[in-house]
């Protein structure tokens, strides 16, 4: 791979990579590893700015879920050992999201396990919004499964910024992710969120045994939905569903795949999210430096994080300011 070719019709240019670029940056021996997260850091200051954006999300619901994704312990399918709460109050949700915002989060994320929001769930939710527009300065995203027109209309007009629903494997892959519900209702649900006005954020999960051809068309097919965000999940396997026998992808497989999603997707926001911890280790910080440029601080729906003063050090550390904007 030449890279100074490459630099210069990123940085220059201003050209995407092709595919098949793409394809061949998953085959560079570890010695080019460096070159290639040198010049994902200069994509994504030129095309995003300097710094990090921190968010922190709430398990608003957790468990008893109907749906079958293989990677996630909130099946009702699965034996998974998690412990399960219905969906909490308002109120509840209100001192989650005054903690995350004193812990320096500028969005909160609502999230519930459920196919869809039912009339009283999704009632619920709004008047969390309401709470939390009225008691913080904090931006709302929710994550509420698949959404009816009315709903994400709704979701929209109540101040929620942004919407996450990730499409978690490429359409090739995902039958064997999900059985319950289809790519292609995935799909569905991502554009009502645009349609509505929210903005999408949309990514998925790298390591649920798929291939790296795969995983670069999981990064195309996000690009053509044009989200604002890329969450970048990786599989931490959890006890009693069907992957928790597979292992965290390697961690300079997870960086170089970090660095060649900013390739591809120069322009978004990168969110490093759940999973980074197991699988970046000790370079959590390079995974920042590959082009990850977002980070959710905390702890995250079934799994515990590492302290959020961790991370915030670590962005010191690295000189770099915490955004407070998604610009």
């Amino acid at each position: 791979m030449d890279f100074v070719k490459l630099e210069k019709k990123l940085l220059e240019d201003g050209q995407g990579i092709t595919f098949d670029e793409a394809l061949e940056l998953t085959e560079i021996p570890k010695e080019k590893l460096l070159e290639l997260t040198s010049l994902a850091r200069k994509v994504t200051v030129k095309y995003k700015g300097d710094g990090v954006f921190l968010r922190s999300i709430i398990s608003a619901k957790t468990g008893d879920c109907s749906e079958d994704c293989s990677f996630c312990s909130q099946s009702v399918h699965f034996s998974s050992p998690i412990s399960k709460h219905s969906l909490l109050d308002p109120e509840e949700v209100l001192q989650a999201a005054i903690q995350s915002e004193k812990l320096g989060a500028f969005d909160f994320c609502i999230v519930i396990a459920v196919k869809g929001p039912n009339k009283s769930q999704f009632k619920k939710v709004i008047e969390s919004i309401d709470l939390i527009k009225e008691n913080t300065k904090l931006e709302i995203g929710c994550s509420l499964g698949s959404l009816t027109r009315d709903q994400a209309f709704a979701l929209a007009e109540a101040g929620v910024w942004r919407y996450n629903h990730n499409l978690e494997a490429c359409r090739e892959y995902f039958h064997k992710v999900c059985t319950t519900h289809t790519y292609d209702d995935r799909l569905e649900t991502a554009k009502l969120v645009k349609e509505s006005g929210m903005e999408l954020c949309c990514g998925g999960i790298m390591g649920l045994g798929e291939s790296p051809v795969q995983r670069l068309q999981l990064a195309y097919e996000i690009k053509e939905l044009d989200p604002h965000t890329v969450p970048m999940n990786f599989l931490n396997p959890r006890p009693g569903t069907p992957l928790g026998h597979l292992k965290p992808l390697p961690s300079l497989e997870a960086i170089k795949t970090i660095a060649i999603f900013r390739l591809i997707m120069p322009d978004k926001v990168l969110m490093s999210g759940g999973g980074r911890e197991v699988t970046l280790r000790d370079l959590q910080s390079m995974g920042i430096m590959a082009g990850s440029n977002g980070m959710i601080i905390g702890n995250y729906l079934t799994t515990v994080g590492r302290p959020p003063e961790d991370d915030i050090k670590m962005i010191e550390d690295l000189q770099m300011p915490i955004r407070d904007r998604y610009k």
